[in-house]
């Protein structure tokens, strides 16, 4: 993998911006307040983190402009849902994320079984497209409309989609805050088996009543309604590195009472 040319994926990386953290600070509230070009130009200022990152990656046969384009996906990611109460820089938040989706890409193009580039190009566009639709309407967009976007038709999009798809374990960490690590499993809510979950099951009422009103609260929300981390936070005014430390704290009580 060559790391030395200027020029990846057509963006001249010698002429790339360097934001100040006043800068940072600036646009992030405007990021928050719906603003898509702060949103752009945020991006912008900090491809230099996803070059950083890939240089990591500089024994790899793979074309600097694939992991380029899967960084900045992470990159994107990132920036979505980063959470400015959690006290951390975005660049200790990003770099786990940049990296997790550069090593799923990884794992991916290690099968016997490659990806062409134009199935790779497509879907980069229509992952692309996605993320803008999202922020645009606020809300995920049809395979339609990501179609009507890129001028793709769906089959291809679904088809291109498909093949780029790899397994991602549950347990696989997003982000650690302070030795508290969240893990894919604590970003995911369980609609399915909300009401058939262990908590119901071993019929843990006297348990809960070992805990904190927010505790309790927590664990009804994570457990029985089937909510994710995140949905938790929103919903009480707490960051999700605190949910995710009551939820632990709650679930130790609860299971030092069942098995004492």
């Amino acid at each position: 993998m060559t790391q030395s040319r200027v020029e990846i994926c057509g963006v001249n990386t010698s002429k790339l911006p360097l934001l100040k953290p006043e800068e940072k600070d600036a646009l992030f509230a405007r990021i928050k307040a719906g603003d898509q070009s702060a949103r752009d130009a945020y991006i912008e200022g900090n491809l230099r983190l996803v070059l950083s990152v890939i240089k990591r990656f500089s024994s790899s046969n793979e074309n600097v402009d694939d992991l380029f384009q899967i960084g900045c996906v992470g990159l994107i990611k990132a920036i979505d849902n980063f959470d400015t109460d959690l006290n951390v820089k975005f660049s200790t938040y990003a770099v786990p994320m940049i990296l997790g989706e550069i090593r799923r890409f990884l794992r991916d193009n290690t099968s016997s079984i490659r990806v062409s580039r134009s199935l790779k190009d497509t879907a980069y566009k229509a992952i692309y497209a996605r993320e803008h639709l999202t922020r645009k309407n606020l809300k995920e967009p049809t395979i339609e409309e990501i179609s009507q976007e890129i001028g793709i038709a769906k089959e291809d999009i679904a088809y291109a989609m498909d093949a780029i798809q790899n397994p991602m374990s549950l347990y696989e960490p997003v982000f650690t805050d302070g030795g508290d690590t969240l893990y894919v499993m604590d970003q995911i809510s369980d609609k399915k088996n909300k009401e058939e979950t262990w908590v119901e099951h071993l019929s843990l009422s006297d348990a809960m009543k070992k805990l904190s009103d927010r505790e309790q609260e927590i664990i009804t929300l994570r457990f029985f309604e089937g909510k994710t981390q995140m949905e938790v936070a929103d919903m009480i005014g707490i960051s999700q590195a605190q949910v995710s430390r009551l939820e632990k704290n709650a679930l130790s009580i609860m299971r030092s009472y069942l098995t004492a």
